[in-house]
C-alpha cells in the first residue's frame, strides 16, 4: 500500500486521542463513576471495637410484631437483665397479642404503640436502651437512624439497608451518636458456622483463599400468600429489584472467617442473574383465579438465581448466591476453603476435610469437642431449648444483651451490617450493567487494616443469666 503522509498524520491524531481517552474511559467504567455512588466519606469515629458504657438492665422497645417480632420478644423474655418496656406494630392487635408472651413469662405488661407513626412515638417518648426492629426491609434504615438520634442502641433485622446511601447514613449516624447499630445476622451464631470460624481462627484450614455462602430457600408460595408478608411487601421487592436481595445469611459467616473489615476488605464484585422463569408465570396463573394478583402481572421479577463473586483486597474470593423461587432443598452452602483444609455445611451432612477425603464421624466429633467456641459451650444447650432456628437466634440475643450489660464491643458492628447489606444494591447495579465489575465501598475508611477480629472468648462477660 502506498504511503500517504496526510492520512498517516490524520490516523495518528485519532489514535493519540483514543489513547488519551483510555484512562478516562477506564475510570468511567469503574463502579463509583458509572453508578454515581460514594466509595468513601469523612470519618468521625471508629465504632469497630467500641465499648459503650455498661447497662445493668437493658430496657427494650420492639418495632414489628408480625413474622419475626413475636419470636424475638419470647427469646428476650428468657434473658435476665432485660426489661421489655414497649411493644409496637402498625396493627394494634399484634401488639396486644405480644403481651401474652410477657404474661406467660410472668413479666410486667409493656406499653403498646400502634399505627403508621407509632414507632416514632415509642422511640421519642420511652426511656429505652435498645430498639429491636423486625419490620419490612425499607423501614430498617429510617427506624434505625431515628432510634440512634434519640439516644438508643439499635438491633435490626436483615438486611439493615437496601441502598448505598442508607448504608452510609447508618455508618455516619452510629459514629456521630456513638450508639451501637447491630444487624441481627443470626446465621453468624449457627453451631457449625461458629465452629468453622473458631477453626479458621486457629489456623486449621491454613490461609483461607475462597468461601461460599447462599440463601437458597423456596419461598415462592409464601411470597404469594395473602396472609404471609404484610401488604405483600416482600413480593413487591421481588418484583422491583433484580440482584441478590438477601445476601447476609450466607455472606455474614464467611465474611467473619475471612476477617472482612478486620484485616481484609471486600474490593470489587461482579454479579449475574438468570431470567425469571417462575414468579411472572405464578402471578399470571393466580390472577386468572383472583383479581387481587392482577397488579403483579407483567412485573419484571428478579431472576431465579443470582450469583455474585467478590474479590478482596488480599486476593481472596467469595461466592454468594440467592434463589428463593426454585424448588430446591434449603441451603446456605457455607463453604470455607484454605491451603490446609475445607469445611462445608450444605449439602448435608456438614463435613470437614484436610485432604482428599472427608473426616469420619468420630474424627468430626473430636474436632467439634475441641474447637466449639466458648459462647456455644456456655449457652448452646439452653439455646436449643428456647429455640429460634435451632438455637442460633437465642445465642445471638443473649450475646447482644451480655455485651451491652458488660460494656463489651458487639460481635457485629455498623460497618458489618452496612457492608453485608450493600451487596443488595451493588449486585443489582452490576446485573443491570451486564455483570460489570463494581468497586465496593470501604465503610471503615481504612480502619479494616487495624481493626481486631471478632472476639470468640467470653472474657469480661458471661454474667447474664437465663430465666427458666
Amino acid at each position: 500500500m502506498k504511503y500517504n503522509r496526510r492520512n498517516f498524520l490524520k490516523n495518528a491524531t485519532l489514535l493519540s486521542g483514543a489513547v488519551a481517552a483510555l484512562p478516562a474511559a477506564a475510570h468511567e467504567a469503574s463502579g463509583a463513576l458509572a453508578s454515581g455512588y460514594s466509595l468513601s466519606r469523612p470519618k468521625r469515629f471508629n465504632m469497630s471495637g467500641y465499648a459503650a458504657p455498661k447497662i445493668d438492665k437493658v430496657r427494650i422497645g420492639f418495632i414489628g410484631l408480625g413474622m419475626r417480632g413475636p419470636g424475638a420478644v419470647n427469646r428476650m423474655s428468657r434473658i435476665e437483665g432485660v426489661e421489655i418496656k414497649a411493644l409496637c406494630d402498625k396493627d394494634p392487635s399484634r401488639a396486644a397479642k405480644a403481651q401474652s408472651i410477657l404474661e406467660k413469662a410472668g413479666l410486667p405488661k409493656a406499653k403498646e404503640y400502634s399505627g403508621d407513626e407509632g414507632w416514632k412515638d415509642m422511640v421519642a417518648n420511652e426511656e429505652l436502651d435498645l430498639v429491636y426492629i423486625c419490620t419490612p426491609w425499607h423501614l430498617h434504615t429510617p427506624m434505625s437512624v431515628f432510634a440512634m438520634k434519640h439516644g438508643k442502641h439499635v438491633a435490626c433485622e436483615v438486611p439493615i439497608a437496601i441502598t448505598l446511601d442508607e448504608c452510609w447514613e447508618l455508618v455516619e449516624t452510629s459514629e456521630a451518636t456513638k450508639k451501637h447499630c447491630m444487624m441481627l445476622e443470626n446465621c453468624c451464631y449457627d453451631f457449625f458456622e461458629m465452629l468453622t470460624l473458631n477453626m479458621a481462627r486457629n489456623g486449621l484450614f491454613g490461609e483461607i483463599v475462597h468461601a461460599e455462602g447462599a440463601y437458597i430457600h423456596d419461598l415462592l408460595d409464601l411470597n404469594f400468600d395473602k396472609d404471609g408478608y404484610a401488604d405483600m411487601w416482600r413480593l413487591r421487592m421481588n418484583a422491583t429489584h433484580n440482584g441478590n436481595l438477601y445476601p447476609t445469611h450466607g455472606l455474614g459467616p464467611i465474611a467473619q472467617c475471612l476477617n472482612i473489615n478486620r484485616g481484609d476488605k471486600m474490593d470489587y464484585l461482579v454479579s449475574m442473574s438468570t431470567n425469571d422463569f417462575m414468579m411472572g408465570k405464578t402471578a399470571e396463573e393466580k390472577a386468572k383465579e383472583d383479581t387481587f394478583y392482577q397488579e403483579f402481572v407483567g412485573k419484571p421479577f428478579r431472576g431465579n438465581m443470582n450469583t455474585t463473586l467478590i474479590h478482596t483486597a488480599k486476593g481472596k474470593t467469595m461466592m454468594v448466591q440467592h434463589d428463593v423461587t426454585s424448588p430446591r432443598p434449603y441451603s446456605r452452602i457455607h463453604l470455607v476453603s484454605g491451603t490446609k483444609g475445607v469445611a462445608s455445611k450444605w449439602p448435608s451432612p456438614q463435613r470437614i476435610a484436610f485432604g482428599h477425603s472427608w473426616l469420619k464421624e468420630d474424627e468430626m466429633k473430636a474436632l467439634t469437642d475441641q474447637y466449639t467456641p466458648p459462647l456455644i459451650k456456655h449457652v448452646g444447650e439452653v439455646a436449643k431449648q428456647v429455640g429460634g432456628h435451632g438455637g442460633m437466634d437465642f445465642i445471638m440475643d443473649w450475646r447482644l444483651i451480655d455485651c451491652l450489660r458488660n460494656g463489651l464491643p458487639l460481635d457485629q458492628d455498623v460497618y458489618d451490617g452496612a457492608l453485608w447489606s450493600s451487596i443488595f444494591p451493588l449486585s443489582e447495579m452490576s446485573v443491570k450493567k451486564r455483570s460489570r465489575s463494581l468497586d465496593i465501598p470501604d465503610f471503615t475508611r481504612g480502619a479494616w487494616q487495624t481493626n481486631k477480629p471478632v472476639d470468640l472468648t467470653l472474657e469480661g462477660g458471661a454474667t447474664t443469666g437465663v430465666r427458666k
